[in-house]
């Protein structure tokens, strides 16, 4: 058999309904050599039965369960301390790959060499028949991802910026030696994303879609979850992180600023309109107020 040239690392909390067709579309890769660590981040459901059955069918899953719930950023530290490969990704278990996904992030480095590789992805939300509907590539994403790219840095494609989840992305293993997610906070992902932009020695982009997130139809989905204070506050830690994180990179500060700018300040400022208690306005007007200060004197930071 041949060696696994990637471990796709799969966390899953409470997800049964989803982990089929995730699993599924690891099962329907055209490229086969892959191994996945699937993380059962203390379920209640029968999301860590299912990994096991499918670790009993196909010696390529390995399970771990973790006793209690620790969050996706601990799930995902636990896979990578079980990284053998030369390649790592990541996939959550309520989503799916395209056939194609790994064939074309792991060829792209082999061919070129580079740290990793950004790819693009859509939506599936869901419609009241129960099924999903797919929407098109974000022009965030678009900006992010294409026209393909190889072996450039982030002064080159400050746009990148933009890409801050961490399952649309193929690695090479050297990448996380001394990187690991945040843990026992959300979006833990950011941070995580400008600072392999930041370290990496060159870096690639395809505008293929890999990777198709699903919204929950239940709301449970975090991105559905910033009406809530905690929610808002680990959102807003997080995008003054990931702009640290960017300081002395001008062109992708003022890139990844003016995206929160257009994307995300529009959608928490429709929450907060109409949020019945004030300090969720509070908090929002104090990081706009930040990100507008930065805007008008770069020698400081958000």
């Amino acid at each position: 058999m041949t060696d696994p040239a990637i471990t796709v690392i799969v966390p899953g909390l409470d997800v049964a309904p989803y982990v089929p067709a995730a699993l599924d579309s690891l099962r329907r890769q055209t490229r086969s050599d892959w191994r996945a660590v699937l993380v059962d981040d203390g379920s209640v459901d029968a999301t860590g039965d299912l990994f096991a059955d499918a670790a009993a069918r196909d010696d390529r899953f390995q399970v771990v369960r973790q006793p209690r719930t620790r969050g996706l950023g601990a799930a995902r530290n636990a896979g990578l301390d079980l990284v053998t490969t030369p390649f790592v990704g990541f996939l959550d278990a309520d989503d799916e790959f395209t056939p194609r996904a790994l064939e074309r992030m792991i060829g792209t480095l082999e061919r070129t060499g580079s740290d990793f590789v950004i790819g693009a992805y859509t939506r599936l939300r869901p419609e009241a028949d129960g099924t999903y509907r797919e929407g098109s590539v974000q022009p965030w994403v678009v900006a992010a991802t294409a026209p393909e790219r190889h072996r450039v840095r982030l002064s080159e494609h400050p746009a990148a910026t933009g890409s801050i989840v961490a399952w649309a992305k193929v690695s090479r293993a050297h990448v996380w030696d001394t990187l690991r997610f945040p843990e026992g906070r959300l979006y833990e992902d950011q941070v995580v994303a400008q600072r392999m932009l930041v370290s990496a020695t060159a870096f690639d982009t395809i505008p293929d879609v890999v990777v198709r997130w699903r919204m929950r139809p239940d709301g449970s989905s975090i991105t559905q979850r910033e009406s809530d204070l905690t929610v808002l506050r680990d959102c807003l830690d997080a995008m003054a992180a990931g702009l640290e994180v960017l300081a002395d990179h001008d062109g992708a500060y003022r890139a990844r600023r003016d995206l929160i700018h257009a994307m995300d300040l529009p959608r928490l400022r429709g929450i907060a309109a109409n949020h019945p208690d004030p300090q969720y306005r509070d908090l929002l007007r104090a990081f706009e107020a930040r990100l507008d200060h930065v805007a008008t004197d770069d020698t400081d930071r958000v």
